[in-house]
């Protein structure tokens, strides 16, 4: 008898050890990953929603210190260093707190990053930056807080926050030139150079308003490598063009038409039709 009421609590026992209620979580967790350029920036937070309350001004009180959205601190990093709105911060991970106000807000990275919300004492030397953002509104709610990055291009990006009728927005600039440029020149002055290679060394230079010379002096010898290919004949055209040769723009977008068109890339020859109208009318 003992032995059978043990055998019950037991089995009541181990039954109520593995029974888990799973709800959703009011505010869920997200993690944004993005590749800036050459840069790797990560983004940790929780989106808390509206659910019908007033945000900015009352549950986010203005001119109070903010986490920056839901239980711990919203934390971003940088795998390089970087320049935030004009100020320095150095490859890591920081903690992103605001203080909201109705036309501008302040922005704050924090390097301690391990925090239950905010610090439980503030450390000023820990402020590795703090920037003022002009606020812009939304037309329409944005129900559940939202970080972006947006408007990317080779060398920053904006980092976005948005809430209820409030965007702001926080511009980044990654070191793309330095790194780009420092690889390159480590591969060109090897033997072992591929036709890629080439294309993408004359391409980023091209891209970068950089050494014209040296894009094509790349671009002529991927094109030797690879004669057929319609994409680099058309990076050869637009660097002609560059360089003020609308010759040598122009016989270069016919061969990439003509290349594109047996190839069935209908969009090439389209953008060759356009350089060439443009060119031909000069």
């Amino acid at each position: 008898m003992k032995k059978s009421v043990l055998f019950v609590f037991v089995a009541l026992l181990s039954v109520s050890l593995e029974a888990q209620i799973q709800t959703p979580a009011p505010s869920p967790f997200s993690v944004l990953k993005q590749t800036v350029g050459l840069t790797e920036v990560t983004v940790e937070y929780s989106r808390p929603s509206m659910k019908g309350r007033t945000i900015f001004g009352d549950l986010v009180p203005y001119d109070a210190l903010w986490r920056t959205g839901a239980n711990m601190n919203t934390k971003i990093t940088f795998s390089d260093d970087v320049t935030v709105e004009g100020k320095e911060l150095k490859a890591g991970t920081y903690a992103i707190y605001t203080r909201p106000q109705e036309a501008v807000w302040e922005v704050i990275f924090y390097t301690d990053s391990e925090n239950g919300g905010l610090p439980q004492e503030w450390d000023a030397s820990k402020v590795a930056a703090t920037l003022k953002v002009e606020v812009y509104p939304i037309p329409m709610p944005i129900e559940t807080f939202t970080i972006t990055i947006d408007d990317m291009h080779n060398n920053g990006a904006t980092l976005g926050l948005m809430w209820e009728k409030v965007y702001v927005g926080v511009k980044f600039i990654v070191p793309t030139v330095a790194k780009a440029t420092a690889s390159i020149d480590k591969v060109m002055s090897g033997s072992d150079i591929s036709v890629n290679d080439y294309f993408a060394a004359a391409q980023y230079y091209y891209q970068e308003g950089m050494n014209m010379g040296k894009a094509k002096e790349w671009i002529d010898k991927a094109v030797s490598m690879n004669d057929e290919a319609f994409w680099m004949h058309r990076l050869k055209s637009l660097i002609h063009a560059k360089m003020g040769d609308t010759k040598g723009a122009i016989e270069a977008a016919k061969k990439s038409m003509v290349l594109a068109q047996a190839a069935g890339n209908m969009d090439y020859v389209k953008m060759n039709k356009d350089s060439l109208k443009e060119w031909e009318g000069q």
